[in-house]
């Protein structure tokens, strides 16, 4: 598979994924203490898709600069979005906003990198 194609994949599944989170965090900014478990599995599940293809080409075809960043980042945020489901999602207790909020900032800027590394391919 191509880097370029790898990148263009992922951006996709990962606005589609970022649809769910920006879902998610407003029903968790209105009161409610968590979102829909189809909902939170849905966003995990691209996101997770996402990453694998990325480093599946990190590990294979080499990616750009840029793009391994923001894969790393993806990483990390991941870490985070797991730490929101097994830790607060299913023991049905309210997401913590901080992590929440901390979990998104990872993501987004991993977005910004990985669209940059996208369109200059």
């Amino acid at each position: 598979m191509e880097p370029l194609r790898i990148l263009e994949t992922a951006s996709v599944l990962l606005a589609i994924a970022a649809l769910g989170g920006l879902a998610m965090a407003g029903i968790r900014l209105s009161g409610k203490p968590h979102p829909p478990t189809w909902l939170a599995m849905l966003h995990g599940f691209l996101a997770a898709s996402a990453l694998t293809l990325l480093l599946y080409g990190w590990a294979t075809v080499g990616l750009p600069g840029l793009a391994m960043a923001g894969t790393a980042l993806f990483a990390l945020a991941a870490v985070g979005g797991v730490a929101l489901n097994l830790g607060y999602h299913w023991r049905r207790l309210p997401l913590p906003l901080g992590l929440m909020i901390g979990h998104a900032v990872l993501a987004v800027l991993g977005y910004a990198l990985l669209l940059i590394a996208t369109l200059r391919g």
